[in-house]
């Protein structure tokens, strides 16, 4: 089932546009023993679902698969995963084909075969960064050359704080923004200084196209499993896409070999005049040539990308005038020191491939023996053009691994021995992380190449468990990591142990570690422990926890301390009571004390206190209510140390009674987090495929932020919105409370006292408000309703809807106030849009064929913007609008119509409109044949003040003073049971402009 479309639009005003969409769903059987499945959506603006819930459904996913028990074949959106081998682990979402079968031998064996081709959605990469205190975000991901804008495949990452995975969802750890590249943190899942962050996502590299392909085969039978693979992920380096590479590049990226930093060329390339385009001409000034911006079509025009290499390097800097796109200005050097931070050069990027396969294996004689091994060979190039430093390409590994089983007595005991080795060679690359997020820290080895040298990587341990007492695992890992480079090798030895243990009601958790480590640099140990105690009652629980950890890395030259070396104590108490799947709370206390390097030596540089409580209060069919609170005090030892408080906290309480007759909803959030000052462009589109307009208001030909508008009419709507990297965060401290209530008495309709009459009434009224200050050390709001001068950005909604008889067509009437105030933090300064209106809508049936429907509005519109006095005004409307309704029969309706609006600009230039429309509509639907409806407006603006300006654009509605006419007519008609034809035409006329057509056509089939 499905439907496909093809369309296209025409008018006088407006080139052709053409569209498509297309929307496929099939399941099914195409025999006995062969299923078919698919899933096809694709439209004309593609995008990604925002990261705020658990699971996602892709936009515009495509993919068709053909299956039966033993084989299949998928095309088009696929995952790749493998995760049978220990080198070459991956998990890729691509697009391609891929295949699988399975052959089932007559011993019993069987042989998974399985290759897939595809191009690279997504490219992986990984941010690491140190939580701030008391800030939740958002924090940016940036890409592997320090790019700002990346836009992440959705549902690739994974987040890790500690080295624990969190959860995304907006009632779990954090929420993302695939397409800004933000994370942000919940407010239940605090963030703190202490905390290690990475984030391991997949974005899209639009360099060049990137092809992988993949392929291999496992056998197993009951002793022996077989498996090979080989994997192959290649920039096509003749097909660039983002860059188009000239000559003089290609030679730099030849000559550059693996050096980035060589990579680098001059980035102007000649161009053609266009408003949409930010351009440059050369002057020389002070005897030197520079590029100067340049609107005049008659110069000789470059096209200049400008990249940032830092403050007092650059002979440019960013100009301050609000065009659309960056404008850069040239400064001169003063006595020879620069004073710009860009310069008109561009980081070229070369194209690079990956390859590795292997051979693994399993043999398992017995239930107690199992051995595998795995031996895997990489070519990694950096520089596909360039055949300097190809001697590091190739590299090999080694894995090599048994399990014995040594005592098993009885069922519920089981001691095992377990040993392991690992050789990589130092030229050997895995495609994703090999070890767990936190492999070189344990080791403390922080690695500044991507050469760690040849490593040699050993694990022997015993592994005991009683199903009565618990389990303990021991490891002895030792790791050795030699030519690193001419003067450093690195050695290791670690003990790591674990047990959990259970008695009755008390349970005891506890790990840890110590390490000792030689280099030719340095020498360090770190010792390291994590325990947990808990006793249970018959609805409650105490526990405790502790844990420590002491790092000392000494510089052998002069024994000293390095900044690496750290030492901290934590402690904590906690208590509940409750069932926690269902209805419980906690409380709990922690504390903790850190240690730095202070005089050379390990000293106590702070304390924090946090105190939390997490509950769910209330669980049953009508009412649920859960409490989360963290209150967190960081001190610092010196006297001029300020505290530092952060409270993060959410409430949420869900209400109903007498049957639903009575619904609250209540949610209150506050934390602290950063704000983005953030900065957007307009990117031109087809007519009809945009939001915004541009009109020049100073007619100086250049396209600056403040002269687009939404657009009023299709054949207008030629510009988009595109966000910028967000480069500039600012403190702030965040409150959020949002209420609903709706009162519906419905169910008293058959009563005959006075509760019959209040059953004729239905009523809702929500209310948000968010607001974000700017924050200073420990300052946070928990009253969303305080007032303060550092408020930044904030939104506030109030809405109030009053119905009498509704749904129905007697005496129907509706009352609605509303009010809203949205504050932005942007880079042009703040802006800040009030409403308030109050509407009153009644509608009642005459007789059998008429209905009159009155309606009347007061409002009131306030925009005011920091640094743009042209927009700022204060509106004044009221409008009355009556409409009588001649019902011809079910399938069709006349409308005849008068509307009178009023607008007064308070402010500025003191705009005033008075409107009179007179209009007549149609509408006929019969739902199996055809459905036609139109409209016909005549319109008179008297209009006082400068029509062409941003406040008489929002007084007009796009619309000129004087008199209007409009229309509309819209066809849709069913061709046959399976085709659908559309048309709708679009017109308006005003005094001083031509006729505008707009018509479209659109044919969409069904299947």
């Amino acid at each position: 089932m499905g439907s496909i479309s093809r369309g296209v639009t025409v008018g006088n005003n407006q080139n052709a546009v053409v569209n498509s969409e297309l929307d496929l769903q099939i399941t099914g059987k195409l025999n006995d023993k062969v299923s078919i499945r698919a899933s096809i959506q694709d439209a004309n603006l593609p995008s990604q679902e925002g990261g705020y819930s658990q699971s996602l459904n892709e936009f515009d996913q495509i993919f068709i698969e053909i299956f039966s028990d033993n084989w299949n074949i998928r095309a088009g959106d696929v995952d790749l995963i493998n995760n049978k081998s220990y080198f070459g682990n991956f998990t890729k979402k691509v697009q391609g084909i891929s295949l699988g079968g399975t052959i089932h031998h007559d011993s019993g064996a069987k042989t998974d075969v399985y290759a897939a081709g595809a191009l690279v959605r997504g490219v992986f990469s990984k941010s690491d960064f140190v939580g701030q205190e008391g800030n939740q975000g958002p924090y940016k991901l940036v890409g592997p050359n320090g790019e700002l804008f990346i836009l992440i495949v959705s549902g690739s990452e994974r987040v890790y704080v500690n080295g624990l995975l969190l959860t995304r969802g907006v009632n779990e750890d954090y929420i993302i923004d695939y397409n800004a590249g933000e994370i942000k943190f919940n407010p239940t899942y605090p963030i703190t200084a202490n905390m290690r962050i990475r984030v391991e996502y997949q974005f899209t590299d639009r360099n060049y196209t990137r092809f992988i392909a993949y392929g291999g085969g496992n056998y197993s039978s009951d002793k022996l499993d077989l498996g090979v693979y080989i994997y192959s992920e290649s920039d096509a380096k003749n097909q660039p896409l983002q860059q188009n590479l000239s000559e003089e590049q290609v030679d730099i990226l030849q000559a550059a070999g693996d050096d980035k930093s060589l990579m680098v060329a001059p980035s102007a390339v000649p161009d053609t005049y266009s408003e949409n385009k930010i351009l440059y001409k050369k002057e020389i000034i002070e005897g030197v040539e520079a590029f100067v911006f340049s609107a005049n079509p008659e110069d000789e025009l470059f096209n200049v990308r400008f990249t940032l290499v830092g403050e007092g390097l650059g002979n440019y800097i960013l100009s301050d005038v609000n065009a659309i796109n960056r404008i850069f200005e040239y400064v001169a050097p003063q006595a020879g020191v620069l004073l710009g931070n860009y310069e008109p050069i561009i980081q070229l990027v070369a194209p690079t491939k990956i390859q590795i396969g292997g051979v693994n294996g399993a043999f398992h004689p017995s239930e107690k023996t199992n051995i595998a091994f795995e031996v895997a060979g990489s070519k990694n190039d950096l520089n596909l053009f360039s055949d300097i430093d190809n001697g590091n390409n190739d590299g090999f590994a080694l894995k090599v691994g048994a399990e014995q089983s040594i005592l098993k007595p009885s069922g519920n005991r089981n001691l095992e021995a377990i040993a392991s080795i690992d050789y990589i060679n130092k030229d050997f690359r895995t495609i994703e992380r090999l070890y767990n997020v936190e492999f070189d820290r344990d080791w403390n080895f922080t690695p500044t190449t991507t050469n760690l040298g040849n490593q040699l990587y050993a694990i022997g341990g015993l592994q005991y468990s009683d199903s009565l007492w618990g389990s303990f695992r021991y490891e002895f890992q030792t790791r050795n990591l030699s030519e690193i480079n001419d003067s450093l090798d690195y050695n290791g030895n670690r003990h790591v142990f674990s047990a959990q243990l259970h008695r009755g009601k008390f349970n005891l958790y506890t790990n840890g570690s110590f390490l000792k480590s030689e280099a030719t640099e340095a020498d360090s140990k770190f010792s390291r422990m994590n325990n947990v105690a808990t006793y249970s009652f018959n609805k409650a629980w105490i526990g405790g926890k502790y844990s420590f950890e002491n790092n000392e890395v000494r510089v052998l030259a002069n024994d000293s301390l390095t900044p690496i070396s750290q030492k901290f104590n934590a402690y904590e108490a906690f208590t509940g009571i409750g069932d926690s799947t269902k209805v419980f709370a906690e409380f709990g206390y922690r504390y903790r004390v850190n240690d730095s390097i202070r005089n050379a030596v390990l000293a106590k540089v702070s304390t924090s206190n946090d105190y939390y409580l997490k509950s769910r209060i209330v669980n049953t069919s009508t009412s649920k209510l859960s409490l989360f609170a963290n209150y967190r005090v960081l001190k610092g030892t010196d006297s001029i140390d300020v505290e530092e408080k952060s409270l993060n906290s959410r409430l949420l309480y869900n209400q109903s009674f007498l049957k639903n007759g009575i619904r609250i909803n209540t949610a209150i959030e506050t934390n602290n987090g950063v704000l983005p000052q953030q900065e957007f462009t307009y990117v031109k589109v087809a007519p009809g495929e945009g939001i915004y307009t541009w009109n020049d208001y100073n007619n100086n030909g250049i396209q600056e932020l403040e002269e687009f508008e939404i657009a009023q009419f299709q054949d207008e709507a030629e510009y988009v919105r595109i966000l910028l990297p967000n480069q500039i965060f600012v403190k702030v401290s965040q409150t959020k409370f949002s209420q609903t209530l709706t009162l519906n008495p419905q169910q008293w309709s058959t009563r005959t006292d006075f509760r019959k009459t209040l059953s004729h009434f239905y009523n809702q009224t929500s209310f948000l408000i968010d607001k974000k200050v700017k924050r200073d050390n420990d300052v946070f709001i928990v009253n969303p309703f305080e007032e303060g001068e550092n408020e930044l950005a904030s939104v506030s909604n109030f809405r109030n809807a009053l119905f009498f008889n509704r749904g129905k067509q007697k005496f129907t009437t509706t009352y609605t106030f509303l009010t809203s105030s949205n504050r932005n933090f942007l880079s042009i300064g703040l802006v800040e849009v009030k409403l308030k209106s109050h509407q009153l809508n009644f509608n009642h049936k005459i007789w059998t064929n008429w209905l009159l429907n009155l309606r009347g509005a007061l409002g009131e519109n306030k925009s005011l913007t920091e640094n743009f006095e042209n927009r700022n005004y204060t509106l004044e409307t009221s409008e009355i609008n009556p409409k009588i309704s001649y019902l011809l029969n079910n399938q069709t309706r006349f409308d005849v119509y008068y509307q009178f609006l009023q607008k007064e600009n308070r402010i500025g230039s003191l705009e005033q409109l008075d409107q009179q429309k007179i209009g007549v509509s149609f509408a006929y639907s019969n739902a199996q044949k055809i459905s036609l409806n139109g409209e016909f407006n005549y319109i008179d603006n008297a209009f006082k003040g400068n029509a062409f300006s941003p406040v008489a654009y929002q007084i007009l509605e796009g619309l000129q003073p004087g008199v209007n006419l409009t229309w509309r007519f819209l066809l849709q008609k069913k061709i046959t049971k399976f085709l659908d034809l559309n048309l709708s035409y679009l017109g308006r006329k005003s005094k001083t402009s031509n006729v505008i057509h707009t018509g479209s056509m659109q044919l969409r089939a069904y299947f």
